[in-house]
């Protein structure tokens, strides 16, 4: 097996690249950006997979059998869905050239593509695979590759992925912001409890990435998978990374105050000053959103590391690298 990853340099793919070097599988990190893991430097080729012609003598020159399209822009801010979806033309031009030249290479069996669960508002239960109700321009972007994924008439098996809101190492929003407030005593969670998220331990997703490669055909072929953890109680899955961390349970306010502190949050930020929570936070910590993962665990299996297993090796990481 040879594969090629795009965006091999970000999260999830520094967590899959490593997994690729410890199981001695032989494969290529495309990415524009350097890796995060100075380890896997001598793994990386530079190229912006908006640049056809130099994606297509990548592929060429190394000969993939398997390709895992990683590389995306993944920031969720902008909420207008007419807005200017160039904003994510890595997303939809850059999908269409590693489409483009998986048709044109000879030998690939199979091919993973990388989606999102924002192909879907919160609360929103789509009816089949193809049926999205987006929120943000990102999960717009997202529908597209995925449309243009059924239209490329791929002569391989191939799979649509969507990460939920996956959490692990080399996941550095979580260092900077939530582990920072956490260890400096000012995290606040609403006291609105049983709020249950689509949160997904990295090294999950890696685990479920191979079980999807290394499965039947006729079990992956043209299907999408949400990849990641079944539903979590945020309040429970807080209070594990913070006994962990600051071996002490986080705080619970009552949800109209942290309400209040989030409508100052939004304040500050229009004066570009930092703050621990805003509205677009404090929604995320009291709106359920889960989704319909249970045909993932049915294909694939259960998940191979528990919650505490994963959060134990997330703040292992944060200590090493802070």
């Amino acid at each position: 097996m040879r594969i090629l990853i795009t965006g091999g340099s970000g999260f999830i793919g520094t967590n899959y690249v490593q997994d690729c070097i410890e199981r001695n599988i032989t494969f290529i990190n495309v990415d524009i950006k350097s890796p995060l893991e100075s380890s896997h430097v001598k793994y990386w080729k530079q190229c912006d997979i908006l640049n056809l012609d130099l994606l297509g003598k990548v592929f060429a020159d190394f000969k993939p059998t398997v390709v895992l399209h990683l590389a995306a822009r993944t920031d969720t801010d902008i909420y207008d869905l007419n807005g200017d979806l160039n904003e994510y033309i890595v997303n939809t031009r850059g999908t269409d050239n590693v489409l483009e030249c998986i048709k044109q290479t000879s030998g690939i069996e199979r091919v993973i593509i990388t989606s999102t669960m924002f192909v879907c508002k919160p609360g929103y239960v789509p009816e089949h695979d193809q049926d999205f109700s987006p929120f943000t321009l990102y999960g717009v972007s997202k529908k597209n590759t995925e449309i243009a994924t059924r239209q490329a008439d791929l002569k391989c098996v191939w799979t649509i992925i969507r990460p939920q809101t996956i959490w692990g190492p080399w996941s550095f929003r979580y260092k900077e912001k939530m582990f920072a407030v956490m260890k400096r005593g000012l995290y606040f969670h609403p006291s609105k409890k049983n709020v249950y998220r689509a949160y997904g331990y990295v090294g999950n997703v890696v685990w479920q990435i191979n079980q999807i490669l290394e499965a039947p055909a006729e079990k992956v072929n043209q299907q999408v998978f949400y990849v990641g953890d079944a539903p979590v109680n945020l309040l429970d899955w807080v209070n594990c990374v913070s006994d962990e961390l600051i071996q002490k349970p986080v705080r619970v306010l009552p949800t109209f105050f942290i309400r209040t502190l989030a409508i100052t949050g939004d304040a500050l930020s229009l004066f570009k000053v930092s703050f621990p929570i805003t509205t677009t936070r404090f929604n995320s910590m009291t709106e359920n959103y889960i989704t319909d993962i249970d045909k993932t665990f049915k294909v694939l299996g259960q998940p191979k590391y528990t919650m505490q297993r994963g959060v134990k090796d997330f703040v292992t990481w944060y200590r090493k690298v802070s």
